[in-house]
């Protein structure tokens, strides 16, 4: 797919991996050539981390695409996607990185495959930083399966079978304990607070603090967390038409997320102080004017 390479400053906002996922994301299902620069500029370890590294090297592989300048510790990449192909694809990042980022950026690609996909994620389930693997499968991916039900006729339903490869045994790699507390409202919506357990911390502690983060987000009367905001953002960019959803202060993930997708996919988003709520209430109104993508495949 030729075309003009398109300039990401991956040190702005958030300035963490989230751009590199939802800009490589973006690149592959719209066919833009890329180059990411100042990669991680916000960390205080920047560059390609193992995690970041096998999750470019699974988008490249689901696009039969180019990728140049990705090793550990780089800073600079340049990707060059082709056509998106169905099939099994394994991505094992080596460490405890999050498989549950892996996920993020794979998702939207394999919706828009030539055929249906089996994705492989091999890394840590609980991982500082990221999603807990129960928050994805649990709340996430049911609230994500939603989205996609609206838009279906455009793109390839989506089901997540997630299995194990094997009983999480050793903490090193991220299984460690953690707490997930699962609300559902009477409209539907699922809510969750979650810790992770610590050596040395108390498990009453980690409780109260997941009791405590769901209740936050219940108070704000919206649809979604603070932690599912960003991961919806994709999806409404790709949708036909216009997208809403009503959720509590919108996080900097949610900002840079909605920055990128203007910028490469050219959807139109606005936020907006919720007037339906008491005024006390700190809720908002993400709305997208999607580009309406279609699978050429369906």
């Amino acid at each position: 797919m030729a075309g003009q390479r398109v300039e990401v400053d991956g040190g702005i906002m958030e300035g963490g991996g989230q751009i590199l996922r939802v800009s490589t994301a973006l690149s592959c299902l719209l066919g833009l050539p890329l180059r990411v620069q100042k990669i991680r500029a916000g960390r205080s370890t920047p560059g390609l981390r193992p995690q970041h590294l096998s999750g470019l090297e699974m988008i490249r592989d689901l696009c039969d695409g180019q990728l140049e300048g990705a090793e550990i510790g780089s800073t600079e990449i340049m990707f060059t996607p082709e056509k998106i192909k169905g099939g099994i694809h394994t991505a094992d990042t080596k460490t405890a990185g999050s498989v549950c980022l892996l996920m993020q950026v794979s998702m939207p690609c394999v919706l828009f495959a030539a055929s249906a996909s089996e994705l492989r994620l091999k890394g840590g389930t609980n991982a500082e930083m990221a999603p807990q693997i129960d928050y994805t499968t649990m709340v996430a991916k049911d609230m994500a399966a939603a989205a996609v039900r609206c838009i279906r006729k455009e793109i390839r339903d989506l089901y997540v079978n997630i299995q194990p490869v094997q009983e999480p045994k050793d903490q090193a790699f991220g299984n460690g304990n953690g707490i997930i507390i699962i609300a559902e409202t009477s409209t539907g919506c699922l809510f969750a607070g979650s810790s992770l357990g610590k050596r040395g911390v108390n498990a009453d502690k980690v409780g109260i603090e997941a009791a405590e983060m769901l209740l936050a987000n219940l108070r704000h009367g919206g649809a979604v967390d603070e932690y599912l905001q960003d991961q919806l953002i994709i999806f409404m960019a790709l949708a036909c038409g216009v997208s809403r959803i009503k959720t509590g202060p919108v996080t900097l993930h949610t900002q840079t997320a909605i920055h990128f997708a203007e910028q490469l996919a050219k959807a139109k988003f606005s936020v907006k102080k919720s007037e339906d709520e008491d005024a006390s209430k700190d809720t908002y109104v993400i709305e997208c004017q999607g580009i309406g993508m279609t699978n050429p495949y369906l």
